[in-house]
This record gives C-alpha cells, structure tokens and sequence, in this order.
C-alpha cells in the first residue's frame, strides 16, 4: 500500500526464468507492494513454474505467443480486474531496479502524476549500465524527432520501466493499440494526447546476458514503427484529414 492505494506490480514475461525470481524478491522487498502479476507469453523455459511457486502473485498464461504489446494488454487489464490503484511495470530480467518502485508509487499516489517513467537517460546511465552504442544513438535520434512532432520534452520514450494510476490506464484505448513492441510508443502519445503530463525518474540499468532485449532487425522495424506514431500523432493533432492508426487516439 502506498497512502491507502493498492500496488499491483505487472510482469510481462518470456522466458525469463533465469531472473524472474530474482527479480520479484526485489520487488516484494521494496515494501510497497500489494500484489504481482507474471503474464506468461508461451515461454520455452521453466517461467511459468517458477512463476506459480512466488508467494502473493497470480499467474496467467497465454497458450500462444501474442507480442509484447499483447502481454501489456492482459497485464494491465489483470491489474484493474484485480483492485490496483496504481500499476506498475517491471520487466522480469532484472534489467530495471525495482529499488524505485516506493518512489514511482509515491508520485502516483500523492496525484501530482498520474504516469511515471523510470529513465535510462537522465543521469547518464545507460551507456554506464551497458547499453550498446548503436541502441543508444539510436534512441537518443528517436526521442528527438518524438518529442518534435509531439510536442512533450522527455528524455527517452522506450524505456520499460512504467508506473500508471488506475484512472489514467482506464480512460486509455490501449487495447487498440498494437501487439508488438511499438506499444509503448503508442500509449505515450494517448497519454500525451490526453494532456497529462509525463513525469520521469533517473533509473540505472544493467545489460547482461540473460536481459532481454531485441535484435538488430526488429529494432529497425520498431523503429520505424516510432516514426509513423509520432508522424500520426502530429497529423491528427493538425487535422489534416484521417492519419494512419489515427483512431488508436483517444
């Protein structure tokens, strides 16, 4: 609980039994936290058995694998269904410290920001941390012409690492919103395109191994997939005539 509000951490998992274990003793350590929900995507490892052994955590299984966008949607309508005044998103390989949770929790519940976003960027972190020079460049291009044609001054916009309150997530269409990983691209801009401001912490992260994380060919594609919301998002706001995905808007 934070200021009488239930905290509900989400997982999205695939194959992530090398960390998932890991990662939730650090979440629950935070003290802060009501609740987990591990959302399984058709994981070929030991994830889902693992996950069904950690205390005070619901486990759900998709039968077939339905994209990251996908897992996010059934991880945040679980998290409404099962009571949650603020959600939370941890990815389960330990790439993102859960040592920031009660400080996420605690913006959301004081109702100064309703979104709340743990950042590679600020602070300088990510190359630190080890994040590849080329997803690095590449990010830094991205947020850039992001924040031109959206108009939002954020540091970075592909973090997964994300707090919501339950208002915010119920007035979001998120549920059109793609099943893959441009997902979070999208919800970003109903959120901007709702008028809430985004807040940002600075988050140190690891890039090890057993993180996940994309190769280059789909980076490419997600990338381009960045460019066409923001080039939406900028054609709707103009009104310059119907823009491609444009009813993804709120």
């Amino acid at each position: 609980m934070m200021n009488g509000k239930r905290v509900v951490v989400v997982m999205p998992a695939y194959n992530a039994a090398k960390t998932l274990k890991r990662t939730y003793d650090a979440v629950m350590a935070q003290g802060v936290v009501d609740h987990v929900i591990v959302v399984d995507d058709a994981s070929q490892d030991e994830t889902v058995a693992l996950a069904r052994e950690l205390p005070n955590t619901t486990v759900h299984v998709h039968e077939q694998n339905r994209g990251y966008g996908g897992n996010q949607k059934t991880c945040y309508r679980l998290a409404l269904e099962d009571g949650a005044d603020i959600i939370i998103m941890v990815h389960p390989d330990y790439q993102y410290t859960p040592k920031l949770i009660p400080a996420m929790a605690s913006m959301i519940a004081s109702g100064l920001y309703e979104c709340v976003l743990g950042s590679r960027i600020l602070g300088g972190g990510a190359l630190r941390g080890g994040m590849p020079w080329w997803k690095y460049v590449s990010n830094r291009a991205l947020t850039f012409v992001e924040n031109l044609f959206l108009g939002a001054k954020l540091s970075e916009y592909h973090t997964g690492y994300r707090a919501f309150s339950r208002d915010l997530l119920k007035r979001l269409p998120f549920r059109r919103n793609s099943d893959d990983f441009v997902f979070d691209n999208e919800m970003l801009a109903q959120i901007h395109w709702e008028g809430v401001f985004i807040a940002e912490v600075s988050c140190p992260t690891r890039y090890f191994p057993e993180a996940s994380s994309i190769n280059f060919r789909r980076s490419v594609r997600y990338g381009f997939g960045c460019l066409r919301v923001a080039v939406t998002y900028r054609v709707a706001r103009m009104r310059l005539g119907f823009a491609p995905q444009a009813e993804r808007l709120p």
